[in-house]
């Protein structure tokens, strides 16, 4: 059987596991090839979040930090958006480059923080391996995104309870306006937040 250009996409892309098997064993299978999106197969079951079929990849050499047309990788992306089990499972290797970033030049934690996917965000402190303190191209880490987008709930009350217990430096201002979260906090009337981020040392 000869490797056709593009079927595994399409496999992948259909949820065929068997298929995806067969293609993967067959010589001149290209584990990451590219869509016109610049995906490659493991990216597009990252989108659709099919574990099977991202592990299979995975242990088949797929490269987890491959950049697509909008600079996602398939880590960077189930990291940003609450793919939990992937997630997991990419942890779990030695081959994550934690300097390729994403198009706004940030980690995991930052949008995983934004976006409000509590369980990645725990997931990625307890791995330990994300700078919580990293800074984005918009001047903005995670613990600021969570004060300066997001809202007073208990949902980014928790999440930015976490990213403090991590080790989230509540005083280091934003790159732009030179607010620390703190100060984001008062001027947006988040109280708990506010009274939160006190708790660990943070300052106007």
């Amino acid at each position: 059987m000869e490797y056709q250009s593009g079927s595994l996409l399409t496999a992948v892309e259909s949820g065929k596991v068997e298929l995806v098997k067969q293609l993967l064993a067959t010589p001149g299978c290209v584990v990451d090839e590219l869509n016109e999106k610049k995906e490659t197969p493991l990216m597009v079951a990252c989108h659709n979040y099919n574990v099977e079929l991202a592990a299979l990849l995975m242990d088949a050499g797929a490269d987890i930090n491959k950049q697509d047309a909008i600079q996602d990788s398939p880590y960077l992306f189930v990291g940003a958006h609450g793919k939990t089990e992937i997630l997991k499972l990419m942890l779990k290797r030695t081959d994550i480059n934690y300097k390729v970033f994403n198009r706004y030049g940030g980690n995991c934690i930052i949008p995983a923080s934004e976006k409000g996917h509590l369980e990645n965000v725990r997931v990625l402190l307890a791995d330990g391996r994300e700078d919580v303190n990293h800074m984005n191209r918009l001047g903005w880490t995670a613990l600021i995104e969570v004060v300066y987008y997001d809202n007073d709930s208990e949902l980014y009350q928790q999440i930015a309870r976490a990213l403090l217990e991590a080790g989230a430096d509540p005083n280091i201002p934003d790159a732009n306006h030179k607010k620390t979260a703190l100060t984001w906090a008062i001027e947006k009337g988040f109280t708990n937040l506010e009274a939160l981020i006190r708790s660990f040392g943070g300052k106007e």
